[in-house]
């Protein structure tokens, strides 16, 4: 088949999701603009048109990692229990990261060394943080939570992240019951930490 030449919307989108499925498939020691460009039937040349250079390409797939992530939120059903709903969203993030787990790090870490987020990469997961801060701000208006929704959001993610960087390495257990059962111990005690009667208590 003859590669495409022309540089079109239609060869971006093609380029990138081969690029985070060649990312998925070959790791971060395989992946490079010749092997996409190979995977999605165009130049080195194109692929280097379209985002610039390797970094611009690492930083489209980060881009398009976090809206993979916002979309799988953006399916999560809103029920009664605002503290069952940021339950389901902490298991949605950690389903995310389990099933992508390279482009987790792409996401999360810095696994590349020609490319360092910058104020716009690090903006680029506030709709995700958004989403998280708002089912908190449920939790705490349903009198479930006591404290600051974005501080909480934010602890409530780096928790998840951590969870999953030892899930991944095998760290947080051998069954799959010890890791679902320690990934609900730790999320049941920070929730329950953050109850307003726990918050109460400690501040005597």
């Amino acid at each position: 088949m003859p590669r495409a030449k022309q540089r079109t919307p239609e060869l971006r989108d093609r380029v990138l999701q081969v690029a985070v499925a060649t990312l998925a498939d070959e790791g971060i020691a395989g992946f490079t603009a010749r092997r996409v460009a190979q995977q999605a039937e165009t130049s080195t040349p194109a692929v280097y048109e379209l985002f610039g250079d390797k970094a611009g390409l690492v930083r489209e797939v980060f881009f398009e990692g976090f809206r993979l992530l916002r979309r799988r939120f953006d399916r999560v059903q809103i029920s009664d229990d605002p503290r069952a709903d940021l339950v389901r969203v902490i298991r949605v993030f950690r389903a995310f990261v389990r099933e992508n787990p390279v482009l987790a790090e792409v996401m999360f870490s810095r696994p590349f060394a020609d490319f360092d987020p910058g104020p716009a990469e690090l903006t680029a997961g506030s709709a995700v943080r958004e989403f998280i801060v708002a089912r908190v701000r449920r939790a705490i208006d349903a009198g479930i939570l006591r404290g600051d929704e974005t501080d909480i959001a934010h602890a409530l993610v780096a928790l998840a992240q951590g969870l999953a960087a030892q899930e991944a390495a095998g760290w947080l257990g051998t069954s799959r019951a010890s890791v679902d059962r320690r990934w609900s111990l730790a999320i049941d005690a920070v929730l329950d930490g953050l109850h307003p009667a726990s918050t109460a208590r400690a501040r005597r």
